[in-house]
């Protein structure tokens, strides 16, 4: 239902209304408001179901408007791009409103996604930060773990950040390695998915551990275990890449067993 090209001749549409990473709920409780003209200052955003989309950063969310991870989990899964569209421009607006290399006031060009500064020329454009996200595995087993920012009795798969300079296939080794000390043998690529929280692009692995020992670092991972599919904790939210990888390990090791 997404197109991602820019209306940035209309004066009209749906409108996402964004503050503080909350949207405000809209029509038929929706986070699309009715159609109406759209003020200055809207940010052309893409089309859905055919009808312009822009986006209206406020200063301050009403009370009803949720969270960004609340919409993903109330809404059907083809929603996924609308509101992680929105939210990772909407965190690039404001957080780009100066320029970076001079510190002078950034205008923002209507035909695509972009902040230029009058200045010094400078443009910059929505930030991506590349991520490994990775299902390590041993037979049936899944190596899962926890963030001491996780609800109470959630683990999840592992991920980090791609440092500068190293494929995506080394970060999975080291992230692994520095987490919760296992090295692996054999990768395989699963999928990607835009992580809006604020502006990562997760790219998903399954990966073999050489052996089961754990040695957490204790400090981005608090606990660490192996889980069977017959005994499993509590797993990350449905809409989540985390959940993807590990929901398709269970339909393998099931597809096996029958």
């Amino acid at each position: 239902m997404l197109k991602r090209e820019l209306p940035h001749d209309a004066t009209a549409g749906r409108l996402i209304r964004l503050a503080e990473g909350r949207i405000a709920p809209g029509e038929d409780g929706g986070p699309l408001q009715a159609p109406s003209r759209w003020q200055a200052g809207v940010q052309p955003l893409c089309w859905w179901g055919g009808e312009p989309v822009g986006l209206s950063l406020e200063e301050q969310a009403g009370c009803d408007w949720l969270d960004g991870r609340d919409w993903l989990t109330s809404l059907p899964g083809d929603w996924f791009p609308l509101v992680s569209t929105a939210l990772q421009v909407g965190a690039w607006l404001r957080n780009h409103r100066f320029c970076g290399r001079c510190g002078a006031p950034a205008t923002r060009l209507d035909s695509e996604f972009a902040m230029q500064c009058a200045q010094c020329g400078q443009r910059n454009y929505p930030r991506i930060s590349p991520c490994i996200i990775t299902l390590v595995t041993h037979g049936e087993s899944m190596l899962l773990a926890r963030s001491p920012r996780f609800p109470a009795g959630r683990y999840s798969t592992l991920a980090g950040f791609i440092e500068p300079g190293e494929s995506a296939e080394e970060a999975v080794r080291r992230e692994v390695e520095e987490e919760v000390g296992v090295a692996l043998g054999r990768l395989r690529y699963f999928q990607s998915q835009a992580w809006p929280f604020p502006h990562s692009l997760m790219l998903g692995y399954f990966a073999e551990a050489a052996s089961r020992r754990i040695r957490i670092d204790g400090v981005e991972i608090s606990d660490a275990a192996w889980f069977t599919p017959r005994q499993l904790p509590k797993l990350p939210p449905v809409y989540s890449i985390s959940r993807a990888l590990i929901d398709t390990h269970l339909a393998e090791v099931g597809a096996r067993g029958q």
